[in-house]
């Protein structure tokens, strides 16, 4: 549209300047860039276009004004003429922003969302063989603790077996130690009565012999002597 606004506002500039006598109207032919014929405008015969340009903004501000007019005031077979090339005007613009587009893209791709997502990749990796790592160690946890359970069983059978030995073999130390005390009680009080028997004897006899010596002296005392 640029192309055509600064084409239309040339043919202007060149009609007014040059000839005040109407062009007659030509086909266009399609092209990719069209050159708008020249046309006089009916209300701008008189007008000098000798437009003092302060500066580009005015300058672009006024051609759009030229080319808006003209395209008013065309023919409506030129219009549609118009119309139909400025349907197949195509610039560089397109394309451009198509091929800087997709250099984006690739860009973006290999800058930002390869890394990205290898990232993610090698997180997610992390993560799961963390996973599997606790589900390990938690398979060996319990293996631990089973074979653990199965020691404390065997050691406290173990010490029950010892322990019941133990007792076994005090016992019959014990009940040993206590037969042998017997007896030998048994033996000191045999002996102990023996002793006891024998004073006995010792003291009777000795009784035996004060009581005829006892008695003799009483009978001499007591009777006269013949």
């Amino acid at each position: 549209m640029a192309n055509m606004i600064m084409a239309s506002s040339r043919s202007l500039i060149r009609t007014s300047t040059t000839s005040p006598s109407p062009a007659p109207s030509q086909k266009l032919p399609i092209s990719n860039h069209i050159t708008l014929p020249r046309v006089q405008l009916p209300l701008l015969k008189n007008l000098s276009l000798q437009i003092p340009i302060p500066n580009t903004n005015q300058t672009l501000k006024s051609l759009s004004v030229l080319a808006a007019t003209s395209l008013a005031l065309a023919p409506p077979s030129l219009a549609a003429e118009i119309e139909k090339a400025a349907l197949f005007d195509f610039n560089l613009t397109l394309p451009i922003i198509m091929v800087e587009f997709l250099l984006l893209m690739v860009a973006l791709d290999k800058v930002y969302f390869t890394p990205l997502g290898k990232f993610m990749d090698e997180r997610d990796a992390a993560i799961r063989e963390k996973l599997s790592g606790v589900k390990d160690t938690s398979e060996e946890v319990k293996q631990l603790e089973e074979q653990a359970v199965a020691v404390m069983k065997a050691a406290r059978a173990e010490i029950s077996a010892a322990l019941n030995q133990m007792k076994k073999e005090t016992q019959a130390e014990v009940e040993q130690k206590i037969a042998e005390g017997r007896k030998k009680v048994e033996v000191e009080l045999q002996e102990a009565l023996a002793s006891l028997e024998q004073q006995k004897e010792e003291t009777i006899k000795s009784l035996d012999s004060q009581i005829t010596a006892l008695s003799q002296e009483i009978v001499k005392k007591v009777l006269p002597t013949v």
